[in-house]
């Protein structure tokens, strides 16, 4: 299976309610992550299953890649993919639709970052997951415990 990762697009700094929930995607945030997507189009990103957080600033990157990449299905809203959420969580939304070829994934940090680690079995691992970039992640078998490779990672300023 073929797992994206892909942290949302830069956001407004509050929005005006003042719930972090409800911050939109800025004018330069979609520009740079239609960049990324542009790049993964090319490079024959097709995503059978796109899920998000039900955060507005990732509802909107999933709405975006699911237009950018041709996805015709819905786009689930799933709390496994809030920034305070666990990797096991995620891991287990992922093994509950073992059947799909590609999940891409819209969602946060510290979420992406923690979660790259952990389907790579390299707890300790580093990752600087910019806003906007995404990351493909293969796991040969959907198990228990996740058993990734690392494929790439793609970010706005690689993608002009």
């Amino acid at each position: 299976m073929q797992i994206y990762l892909l942290r949302h697009g830069i956001a407004e700094d509050s929005a005006p309610g003042g719930s972090d929930a409800d911050r939109e995607l800025t004018s330069e945030g979609k520009e740079k992550l239609r960049r990324v997507l542009k790049r993964a189009r090319a490079a024959d990103v097709s995503p059978s299953l796109i899920l998000s957080s039900p955060y507005k600033r990732a509802v909107e990157t999933a709405e975006l890649a699911a237009g950018m990449l041709d996805y015709k299905g819905k786009v689930p809203h799933t709390r496994a993919l809030l920034p305070s959420a666990s990797p096991h969580d995620v891991w287990d939304e992922i093994r509950e639709r073992k059947e799909e070829t590609a999940i891409l994934l819209a969602s946060h940090e510290p979420l992406m970052s923690s979660l790259a680690a952990f389907l790579l079995r390299s707890p300790a691992l580093s990752v600087d997951m910019k806003k906007g970039a995404l990351m493909r992640i293969d796991c040969a078998a959907v198990t228990a415990e996740p058993r990734g490779v690392l494929k790439w990672m793609l970010t706005a300023a690689l993608a002009d």
